[in-house]
């Protein structure tokens, strides 16, 4: 499966994004994909994923409350709409998911990125104060 992350740019602190990550090939609806960020001289850090059926949504708790998960089963597509933007939420933004199936008993939760194998190009979200 190939990700394509789009939707990143500037904004001003208080201001909003969605970002959008458009999967081609096949997906496994018990899969999750996750979205993880990246900033200059920081790991790679975990934002938030929901399986392709919907289900099983999870935060990091920096950022609950304020960016939320969603999906567009038809375009393959999933979203993430990201409120009340801070300075902090500047990085590079990555969607990920498994490139073949994984056991439907399990859901990662924050860092589990041996879960992940196939990740997008990244999309650059810059938040000025």
């Amino acid at each position: 499966v190939q990700l394509q992350a789009s939707g990143g740019g500037l904004v001003q602190a208080g201001g909003s994004l969605r970002l959008s990550c458009a999967a081609s090939g096949r997906t496994f609806s018990t899969n999750a994909v996750g979205w993880f960020r990246q900033s200059p001289g920081k790991e790679r850090e975990f934002v938030a994923k929901m399986r392709w059926n919907g289900e099983s949504t999870y935060y990091a708790e920096s950022v609950k409350g304020r960016f939320t998960f969603s999906r567009d089963n038809a375009k393959n597509t999933v979203y993430l709409q990201m409120n009340s933007l801070k300075p902090e939420d500047t990085a590079v933004y990555y969607c990920t998911t498994p490139a073949t199936r994984r056991p439907s008993g399990y859901q990662p939760t924050g860092g589990d990125m041996w879960y992940y194998d196939s990740w997008g190009q990244g999309t650059l979200v810059t938040v000025s104060s």
